[in-house]
């Protein structure tokens, strides 16, 4: 195998040469184009960083940990950040890097870019499955308001059509992909924020909701059993829907072969990693849980819509349901997106049929599009046998083993990394923090985690289904590594 750095560099002249059809084909010249900006990069990060999870998962996490779910999300969010730092040392250490299954290739051996690339189209493709099924949720909530926790026919239906529709956006350009991004990043944004100062007019003026409710700070250690409410089996239980939360955050790192400056860009995104975190979600569960008591939560709906209609403002709860179908939305967008292009790469290593390594004439690789968001559409066999939670549940545990894989790649990636090229890390200019011993703690706590899903039934179940993925991956190693070959493409340089 050829060193990466044989590879043409992102300055090499590229054009897009287009097959028979007028569609490009493998091996003929075909790149993806440096389209997305600084403001597309840094609201994609801020949406990767405000998932599902916190919009439609959180419900389940405070019902179990209590206030103590504010040092899940924390302490979660930290590990993360550790994690998107050693992304982006090792992507700025060779810009013709598209995404983190380039460095894994290179610092692990080609079946890491496998079993790397594979993974994360699987972790999307899950991913996605729960974005829908959130979504058929939020539409339940307005076709069958008065039982919104019993699925109807017709929310599934508009489900799909939503799904359809994401498609169709998908298949135009990637900046139109950034424009999006952007937009329903922003709606997230505004919805918290005005969450959040909601939530503080109302400790301040001692809001008293219809049912005799006032909210109070206090909320948050003076009910029963203080800040772990159900100890410390309470706070374990919490971080499974956490962890998913989270999931995207690293989505980032596969913009890299199409953000315009990304030695600017990418920096940036990471470094406000924290500063989401702390906002994004500590603020806005601190809110919930200061104007409804946290054990007055209902698990099984969404609470930024739930806490609108306990306090009886029933515009409000329907204008929060339809960001929160957006922000859903929009994950699932952020999805879509990020399998084509993992396919797309898989394909110019050989790794995946040629036929996902072909661009449109928009410079769009449709194929793993209609292929990726087909799987995502049997999501909805799930909600036609379990509940939206029963199935949110199921789908996001095996999203978030997953995703556990491939983060603790980009870690082994970074610590090879630092063995074999000290001097490299040296002259960076973006050093991760903590360094190789940082990784390993990093490590542990995934394992950690790991351990946590066996102690729930219904994670319990979901978690031993996730071998077999890893077990097909195996034999699909052994039937491909002879034809696997260095990867053959770069990105145009597209100043627009």
């Amino acid at each position: 195998m050829s060193d990466l750095h044989d590879r043409p560099t992102p300055s090499t002249p590229a054009t897009l040469t287009a097959g028979v059809d007028g569609a490009s084909t493998p091996d003929s010249g075909e790149h993806l184009q440096r389209s997305l900006k600084n403001r597309h990069v840094q609201l994609i990060a801020i949406g990767g960083a405000i998932g599902t999870g916190l919009f439609m998962g959180s419900g389940k996490t405070i019902h179990a940990a209590g206030p103590s779910i504010l040092l899940v999300y924390l302490t979660i969010g930290l590990m993360l950040f550790f994690v998107m730092r050693a992304m982006g040392e090792l992507l700025l250490h060779d810009l013709n890097y598209k995404s983190f299954q380039d460095f894994t290739s290179e610092f692990l051996g080609p079946w890491a870019g496998f079993f790397s690339g594979w993974t994360y189209w699987m972790c999307w493709v899950v991913t996605g499955m729960a974005e829908i099924i959130a979504v058929a949720g939020y539409w339940n909530f307005w076709v069958n308001s008065d039982h919104p926790e019993k699925m109807t026919g017709t929310a599934i239906v508009l489900a799909v059509v939503t799904l359809a529709a994401l498609l169709g956006l998908n298949l135009l350009t990637v900046k139109l992909f950034g424009e999006m991004e952007f937009w329903f990043a922003i709606i997230k944004v505004i919805a918290i924020v005005a969450l959040i100062i909601a939530g503080i007019v109302m400790v301040a003026t001692a809001f008293t909701a219809p049912d005799g409710t006032k909210a109070s700070l206090t909320y948050l250690w003076s009910r029963p059993g203080g800040i772990f409410p159900h100890g410390i089996d309470g706070f374990f239980a919490g971080f499974q829907i956490a962890v998913f939360a989270f999931v995207g955050i690293e989505l980032v790192g596969t913009t890299a072969a199409e953000t315009a400056d990304p030695r600017v860009t990418l920096p940036k995104a990471i470094n406000s990693i924290p500063i989401r975190v702390i906002l994004f979600y500590v603020f806005a569960l601190m809110a919930i849980m200061s104007v409804t008591p946290w054990d007055q939560v209902n698990p099984a709906v969404s609470p930024f819509v739930n806490l609108f209609s306990l306090i009886g403002i029933a515009s409000a709860a329907s204008l929060m349901n339809f960001v929160v179908l957006t922000s859903a939305s929009s994950s699932c967008n952020s999805g879509i997106f990020s399998t084509s292009r993992m396919l797309y790469g898989l394909s110019h290593k050989r790794m995946a049929p040629a036929a996902f390594g072909r661009l449109s004439r928009r410079a769009v690789p449709q194929n793993g599009l209609f292929v990726s968001v087909a799987l995502i559409s049997l999501s909805v066999f799930l909600l036609m046998s379990d509940t939206v939670m029963g199935a949110f549940t199921v789908v996001t545990t095996i999203s978030a083993v997953l995703f556990l894989f491939v983060w603790g790649l980009i870690l082994f990636s970074y610590i090879v990394y630092r063995r074999r090229h000290p001097e490299a890390h040296a002259a960076s200019t973006y050093k991760m923090p903590g360094g190789v011993p940082m990784c390993w703690v990093v490590l542990a706590f995934f394992v950690f985690v790991l351990v946590l899903l066996t102690r729930e039934q219904d994670t319990l179940q979901a978690l031993l289904v996730t071998p077999v993925w890893f077990v097909v991956l195996t034999i699909g190693w052994f039937m491909s590594r002879d034809k696997v070959h260095q990867d053959d493409t770069t990105t145009e340089e597209v100043h627009s």
